[in-house]
């Protein structure tokens, strides 16, 4: 722009007019800002979030794996113990009948 367009629009806008457009422009600028750190933080407190759930994804699978030796452990306990009774009851017969 020339001076004197500048001078031209100058006359034609009121100077209240430019100094409320000059504070919504630094209105604008100021919430880009204030959105720009949100996105930040929301883009970090994601990133945090991810974290945390992969976290608790593997501890989850370890302790399915744990839950399954357990179980697998349990059964083998079971097993045995019936089979010691077996023999228990077995003895208690052949006294019976001695």
């Amino acid at each position: 722009m020339s001076v004197k367009t500048v001078e031209e629009v100058s006359a034609e806008v009121p100077a209240e007019d430019f100094e409320a457009l000059e504070e919504k422009v630094y209105r604008t600028i100021e919430l880009y800002k204030a959105a720009k750190d949100a996105r930040v933080t929301a883009e970090r407190d994601v990133k945090r979030v991810r974290e945390q759930l992969e976290e608790r994804e593997e501890e989850n699978e370890a302790m399915r794996r744990e839950l399954v030796q357990l179980r697998k452990d349990r059964e083998d306990i079971r097993v045995r113990v019936e089979k010691m009774l077996g023999q228990m009851e077995s003895l208690t017969q052949e006294q019976a009948a001695s």
